[in-house]
């Protein structure tokens, strides 16, 4: 038997990198998947290679009224969820002295408020003893130079989901985070990155981090999935996927 079988689950931003991981194993273990995505190509993509054993959903975090229709659609074609995965964020690495208006609000707009929406939008839907996870980041405990906003808009959805933790106790869903360090993504969490950059930044993670490597969309994946289904007894905590960072001395 395959261990998700019977299973209804929302994963928002599962067109790509991380959040596409889990939809991998969702969908091989049986899960009916409802995946969302903001770009039109990687939902495009997304719908091509799932086909039928995954329902692609274009949504954008950051407009309210996407997110009442993504609740509407999950009503719809979901009797409840399971497991709500809340897998956003953008980042822009400046300097503070360089931070704009219109960065701040972005990266504000989708990591922390189009995150706590969703979850409040999706929450009615979600059954008793189910469970959310949202994404935060290891930047978290981090003092790093040019993340001063990412790094204040993931510390803010720590501390909402710890907070939701507490709230959803009488119906036995749990609420934990996950923090990646550095991930093997397509776009390593910064998307307007130049190939270039994005190579700076692989060599810079496979330094600093402590087992000399970036993880991977898979070892993210297996960390959410072991929240959301095989830690019964979890609830309000953050699981670092960072390959030591945040948390011991490189050798």
């Amino acid at each position: 038997m395959r261990p998700f079988n019977g299973k209804h689950c929302v994963v928002i931003g599962g067109t790509h990198g991380m959040g596409r991981a889990v939809v991998d194993h969702l969908v091989a273990g049986g899960a009916q998947v409802l995946l969302t995505g903001r770009s039109e190509t990687t939902v495009r993509q997304a719908t091509e290679e799932l086909g039928a054993t995954a329902h692609v959903v274009r949504s954008d975090v950051a407009d309210a009224a996407h997110i009442d229709a993504l609740g509407t659609l999950v009503a719809e074609r979901f009797p409840a969820v399971d497991l709500l995965f809340v897998n956003v964020g953008v980042a822009d690495a400046q300097p503070f002295e360089d931070v704009t208006v219109a960065g701040y609000d972005r990266m504000f707009d989708v990591n922390v408020k189009g995150a706590f929406f969703t979850a409040q939008r999706l929450a009615p839907l979600i059954r008793d003893g189910g469970s959310i996870v949202f994404t935060t980041a290891v930047t978290n405990g981090r003092g790093s130079p040019t993340m001063s906003v990412y790094s204040g808009t993931k510390a803010a959805v720590r501390a909402f989901a710890k907070v939701l933790a507490a709230e959803f106790l009488p119906r036995r869903i749990r609420v934990n985070t996950v923090a990646p360090g550095f991930i093997d993504t397509p776009t390593m969490g910064i998307a307007d990155a130049t190939a270039e950059q994005r190579a700076a930044l692989m060599k810079i993670g496979d330094e600093v981090t402590p087992m000399r490597r970036h993880g991977t969309t898979d070892e993210v994946a297996r960390a959410v999935l072991f929240l959301a289904f095989d830690a019964t007894f979890t609830t309000g905590v953050e699981l670092p996927v960072d390959g030591g960072l945040g948390h011991v001395e490189a050798a």
